[in-house]
């Protein structure tokens, strides 16, 4: 019996493909040898990568950390003298009118604004004696105008500064960058560039409270305009007291301290004294050197060297008396007993005559001698020689509140003609026009709180 074909068929296909596999084909060869040779490549290729890796790793590495130092600049710091040409022509001008200082490397953590040296170079008009706008012993304040149009007071460390200054102008650094309420001057940033060390900060360009009590700014200050500031003073130095991480003690209040706005309200600046307060609860004052305005300064501070909030309280009730008798605290070329201003109206006040104390140049009326009157009782309470026996920074705020509505309430119960001095008048809506000014309701969050 035959086998059917298709068993023969397959059979014969076999044969034929062993026989395929067992012949020698030269082809095969070079097949071979290809494959050697990709896997040769292969091996050798893969050797390259982990090489590039390892070199790739490094340079990860390192541009992570040039990126922490660009963060730096991020934050407001710069510690790097390496400048475009551009840059290094304008610090080499800055550097040949200023002597050098040793760099600083603690206060490269502080910060917030985005600044390079090139950009205040620009901002300041290259340091222009034209845009000075003040001088001391720390150095020199300038008005500078940054690539977005915001007007900045930058604040230039002299490079010859004494080291007891130095330490001040890192304080204020350290106090400035804590800090954030409608009442203080705004914080921007810091820059340290090679031995440069300045500060940026907010720019107020309406003079100082004593230049408007002077009448060098301005058309002089009106009562209710005085009660305005003395309030936005109060509300800051609260703020520094009670609502920051740890308490404030500003240590300088004083009327050259105060910044006016052009809505004429006041922002309080200058922290280059501030101090800590002692983190004990319990703890009553701090230890410390006597520091401070003469005039202004706290004498149980200055005889026990014992420092508190109290010793601001002080200050704020020598500020009270400047603001309703239009004087300095200390007149020497007044009679002997009219040289220490705050003795002189406090004596006048218990006689009975505050109205002779009163600033010639505020209008009499029977709400203003009364406001005036309060105000001193007031100041006669923050004077107080024992400092427990003084009122609190917050109490001193809520009894101005209290003064001006009084004041306010008085003057618009009679008849009386427009008169360009605002702050002699309630608002229609003063809750509305606080929320067009500042953007926030009047509650006490405002008053005290923050930004």
């Amino acid at each position: 019996m035959k086998k059917p074909p298709t068993s023969t068929l397959h059979q014969s296909n076999q044969r034929k493909k062993n026989i395929g596999t067992n012949r020698h084909n030269p082809k095969d060869d070079d097949y071979g040898t290809m494959t050697n040779f990709k896997y040769v490549v292969k091996k050798i290729s893969g050797l390259f990568t982990l090489i590039l890796y390892g070199k790739s790793k490094t340079s990860s590495e390192a541009v992570e950390h040039d990126s922490a130092r660009n963060n730096n600049k991020v934050r407001g710091v710069s510690s790097s003298t390496d400048v475009s040409s551009e840059g290094s022509k304008s610090s080499s001008k800055w550097k040949s009118s200023h002597p050098s200082t040793p760099s600083s490397t603690s206060s490269n953590q502080i910060g917030t604004g985005n600044f390079s040296f090139e950009e205040l170079y620009k901002a300041t008009g290259k340091f222009s004696p034209d845009n000075k706008i003040g001088e001391g012993a720390f150095g020199i304040v300038y008005k500078g105008k940054l690539y977005d149009g915001t007007l900045v007071a930058v604040k230039c460390a002299r490079k010859d500064v004494q080291k007891k200054h130095l330490a001040e102008f890192k304080n204020e650094i350290n106090t400035l960058s804590k800090m954030e309420h409608l009442n203080l001057v705004k914080w921007h940033g810091y820059l340290e560039h090679g031995d440069e060390k300045i500060i940026v900060i907010e720019y107020v360009n309406n003079g100082t409270l004593r230049e408007h009590l002077d009448g060098v700014r301005g058309n002089g200050l009106e009562i209710g305009e005085r009660l305005d500031v003395a309030i936005d003073v109060a509300h800051a130095v609260t703020h520094l007291h009670m609502y920051t991480d740890h308490p404030i003690i500003h240590r300088d209040i004083k009327s050259s301290n105060i910044l006016i706005t052009d809505s004429l309200r006041a922002k309080v600046a200058d922290f280059g004294f501030a101090r800590l307060a002692p983190e004990d609860p319990n703890a009553t004052h701090v230890s410390t050197q006597v520091k401070g305005t003469a005039g202004y300064l706290d004498p149980d501070y200055m005889r026990t060297r014992q420092l508190s909030e109290k010793s601001d309280v002080y200050s704020f009730g020598v500020l009270l008396v400047e603001m309703m008798t239009g004087r300095y605290p200390v007149e020497p070329k007044k009679p002997l007993e009219e040289r220490v201003t705050i003795k002189w109206a406090m004596q006048l006040l218990k006689q009975g005559e505050e109205v002779i104390a009163m600033d010639p140049r505020l209008r009499r009326s029977s709400a203003s001698n009364k406001a005036v009157q309060k105000v001193l009782k007031l100041a006669f309470q923050c004077l107080a020689p024992v400092r427990r026996s003084r009122p609190s920074m917050q109490n001193c705020a809520e009894v101005l509140w209290d003064i001006r509505k009084e004041y306010r309430d008085k003057v618009s119960s009679r008849p009386r003609l427009a008169s360009h001095h605002s702050a002699d008048f309630p608002q229609k809506d003063s809750r509305k026009n606080r929320r067009k000014t500042f953007g926030i309701e009047d509650d006490k969050k405002y008053k005290f709180v923050s930004a």
